[in-house]
């Protein structure tokens, strides 16, 4: 399985925020970082790709097959995002948030298999806890890790997380990007990822992406991303690659000395 995009363009009125967006074959297992500074247009990739938004044009191909074609209902099936913040309007628990996001891709008919599934998909995101606890009562980290568990529930092919370590702590950033990493190699999906942290990006992806002014600026490993003087100019910070005493890369940034 692969994913690959051609062409995307995509408008607000008179502003062009993706121009002719082009990103190569990603593979299965793969897991991917899309850096980029604020107003980049990572947001309005995710949703063009799931289609949330409309593109003026795009050629999306998964699996061979362009998925611009397919009805949205469809396209859900195989493409899931994750916003960077979840809203419900609708007084559920937990639990029966993560099983209602399930039954929207199949049959409404609750069998004991869903409830398992959902029993399943709590316990490996340690939110077993939370199962009947109010879903507008969460904290924001909470709730991020109940709107990852709705996605993860439905086994799609690709998954497009928007900032998904945002409202949560250091602790829970390094267990959940473990916790994503590992999913996307066992079930041999695509999951890419718009990061702030850098070096959560090194740590934990095998491919980056770097996304200004709508237009791919560098693509390829982290090694190679993350040592082109092209990063600090995207971000407006110097930069340097560095390695840790275990071996890990990291990115030492510094502001850029004032005129």
């Amino acid at each position: 399985m692969s994913l690959s995009i051609k062409n995307l363009t995509v408008s607000y009125g008179a502003n062009l925020v993706l121009d002719q967006l082009c990103i190569s074959e990603l593979k299965a297992g793969s897991f991917v970082a899309l850096l980029g500074p604020n107003a980049a247009g990572k947001s309005t990739l995710f949703k063009a790709v799931s289609g949330l938004i409309k593109a003026q044009h795009a050629e999306v191909y998964l699996e061979g097959k362009n998925i611009l074609s397919y009805s949205r209902t469809e396209r859900a099936k195989l493409i899931a995002y994750l916003p960077q913040s979840f809203y419900t309007s609708l007084a559920l628990s937990v639990f029966e948030s993560v099983l209602l996001a399930l039954k929207q891709q199949s049959s409404w008919r609750v069998r004991t298999t869903d409830t398992l599934k959902v029993a399943q998909m709590l316990e490996l995101l340690n939110i077993s806890h939370l199962a009947d606890k109010d879903v507008s009562e969460l904290s924001g980290g909470q709730k991020q890790l109940v709107a990852l568990s709705r996605i993860l529930v439905v086994e799609p092919k690709v998954i497009l997380l928007d900032e998904p370590t945002s409202a949560l702590d250091l602790h829970n950033q390094l267990s959940m990007l473990t916790l994503i990493k590992s999913l996307t190699s066992s079930r041999g999906i695509i999951t890419v990822a718009a990061l702030h942290d850098v070096n959560l990006a090194a740590k934990f992806c095998d491919h980056l992406i770097l996304l200004n002014k709508g237009v791919i600026q560098a693509e390829g490993k982290p090694s190679e991303v993350l040592a082109m003087p092209l990063l600090g100019e995207t971000y407006q910070v110097s930069t340097s690659l560095e390695y840790s005493a275990r071996g890990d890369l990291y990115v030492d940034a510094q502001l850029l000395a004032s005129a």
